[in-house]
Formats: structure tokens, sequence, C-alpha cells
């Protein structure tokens, strides 16, 4: 081993506000008191960082002349789930994008408040 994570880190023109976004999905603790650069935190010690780029061009998905380059997948555990979750991402300011359609597992793609797409997958937890 070379190194280890310190974290992820995703540019966007507002760090504050789509750390928020992101606090909302995963319930983690914000740090926003620097305006170029917020960090969500774990219990477990995790980190997922948002860094000021004012220039920010997103990608447009599934368009490859514009690639996501980068997206984060969150499971859930069904398709109601999955249901639910879209209903509470859309008050939080996500857009849908596309559900695959599958009964039993699969996922429904959304954009962020900035742009990037990312992930609800169901019917894909291992089980306990």
């Amino acid at each position: 081993m070379i190194a280890t994570l310190q974290c992820t880190v995703i540019d966007c023109p507002d760090p504050a506000a789509l750390a928020a976004f992101y606090g909302g999905i995963l319930g983690w603790r914000l740090d926003d008191s620097d305006p170029e650069w917020a960090t969500l935190t774990a219990e477990d010690g995790r980190k997922l960082a948002f860094q000021l780029a004012p220039d920010h061009r997103p990608p447009r998905w599934p368009d490859p002349a514009h690639p996501q380059q980068v997206h984060l997948d969150f499971d859930v555990a069904t398709r109601a789930d999955a249901e639910r979750a879209q209903r509470e991402l859309i008050e939080l300011g996500a857009v849908f994008l596309h559900d695959s359609g599958g009964e039993r597992s699969g996922f429904r793609v959304f954009n962020d408040p900035a742009g990037h797409p990312f992930c609800i997958c169901y019917g894909q937890l291992e089980p306990s």
C-alpha cells in the first residue's frame, strides 16, 4: 500500500450548498466554515468534500461529449425505497434523469443541484 484515501472531492460552484444537499442524503456532519471548501464526515470518519470551482461546467449524462468522469452510487434496499428516496431527493433539489426499470434490482439516475449525475441503486445490498 502506498497511501490511504483521505476523501473524495467534488468540484462545484457552491460548496456549502452542494455539501448540504449530500448531507441531506447521508446524514453526515457538515463543516462549511470555509467558503471555498465544505466537508461531510460520517461517524466512522469517511469524508466527502466539495471544492469551489467558479467556472464549473457540469457533465451531461449520458452525453459522451460531456462525460460524467466520476459519479456516486447510493444504496437502498428495495424499489419502494428508491421511490421514496426519489421524492425526498427532488425535494432536496435533485433532478430525475432515468429509471433502469428493474422490478427487483436496478437504479435511478439523478443530477445533483450542480449538475453531477448520481444513482440510487436498489435490490443490490448484500444480505446481512
